[in-house]
């Protein structure tokens, strides 16, 4: 996040409150490129809370109290002013990107009228999804995608969150180099093994962590479907599940009508996995620096499907780096509780 480069090593002091109602803990704040990370005295990671949706509960007054969204019971006080600067700092660049009345009101509102008048002309609802997808900025897609991943919890259960599991995880996809999608959850029930929301969000099913040997088979879950997310733009799937006038009011207000998600969950855990190339993730599976024929045994026992990319994998086993230690590995595997 651009607003931090100043920041990259900052750490401070905070006392901790968990949602459970557990004891308040001494922590250590840290500022990510898009993250603020919650370490006890043992440097073990308690939470992992996104910059962008960072609320704080007290302006003006010191310490400071934040909380990882609006409605979260966990809250961190910190009265550091450096660290305190800094988080704000991220806050009202979030702000400024925010959508505004007025001038970008007008441009949407424009912009629903002429893609209204080719509606109607041309009846091609089809070009106005696409053109939505298309313009909406990257905060409303992480917005969309956690509304999405909302309606997803009552089938699948919430994001398993075990803290060294979570630790374990962004190691791992901090590894994957360009090719790491913003965001993992790893649900505990409901989904197929892989999945993707908008907002750059990669969906996985426990059993992807939990029935394998290698943390290169969760990798190679997480490139498939990454690679499948490029080929298939997520937003414009919930917008046709959506539907033209929700969409028309997305163009016009900035949010989806609530109720034009209704049914979206079990619509993406019931949904057939588009096909992909093999000759792309190859690729992709190369300019990540990890074999393929761990992920190529795990989609298909015998190989007998997956042959091109066993034939084809373009790291040997032999020469690719270790993604995790073996403690790591068995924290990931934990990351639901067992």
């Amino acid at each position: 996040m651009t607003a931090l480069t100043q920041y990259d090593r900052l750490e401070a002091s905070g006392l901790f409150t968990p949602g459970d109602g557990g004891q308040r803990r001494d922590v250590v704040l840290s500022i990510g490129s898009a993250s603020l990370t919650l370490t006890d005295q043992r440097d073990v990671a308690l939470a992992h809370w996104s910059l962008a949706a960072i609320e704080r509960l007290n302006p003006g007054r010191r310490p400071a109290i934040y909380a990882p969204a609006p409605d979260a019971p966990e809250r961190v006080e910190t009265g550091d002013d450096e660290m305190i600067r800094a988080i704000e700092k991220v806050r009202q660049a979030v702000s400024r990107a925010r959508p505004k009345p007025g001038r970008v009101r007008l441009r949407l509102t424009f912009a629903a009228i002429m893609a209204g008048l080719a509606v109607a002309v041309l009846w091609l609802p089809g070009a106005l999804t696409r053109y939505t997808a298309s313009i909406l900025p990257e905060a409303a897609r992480m917005a969309l995608g956690e509304a999405a991943l909302a309606r997803i919890t009552p089938y699948a259960g919430a994001a398993c969150d075990d803290p060294a599991g979570t630790a374990a995880l962004r190691t791992l996809i901090g590894r994957l180099g360009a090719s790491a999608p913003a965001q993992v959850h790893i649900l505990p029930a409901g989904l197929r093994e892989a999945a993707h929301l908008p907002g750059d969000t990669v969906l996985l099913n426990r059993s992807v962590v939990e029935d394998h040997e290698s943390p290169q088979v969760v990798a190679g879950y997480i490139l498939a479907e990454v690679d499948r997310a490029a080929l298939n733009e997520p937003m414009l799937g919930l917008l046709e599940h959506a539907g033209l006038r929700a969409t028309l009011t997305l163009m016009t207000t900035g949010s989806l009508p609530e109720a034009s998600l209704s049914g979206y969950g079990e619509t993406l855990l019931t949904s057939t996995p588009a096909p992909l190339s093999a000759d792309t993730l190859i690729s992709r599976f190369e300019a990540a620096g990890i074999p393929a024929t761990p992920y190529a045994y795990a989609v298909d026992v015998t190989g007998e499907t997956t042959l091109q990319l066993i034939e084809a994998d373009p790291v040997p086993a032999d020469a690719a780096r270790p993604l995790l230690t073996d403690g790591e590995w068995v924290a990931l595997q934990g990351i639901c509780g067992g």
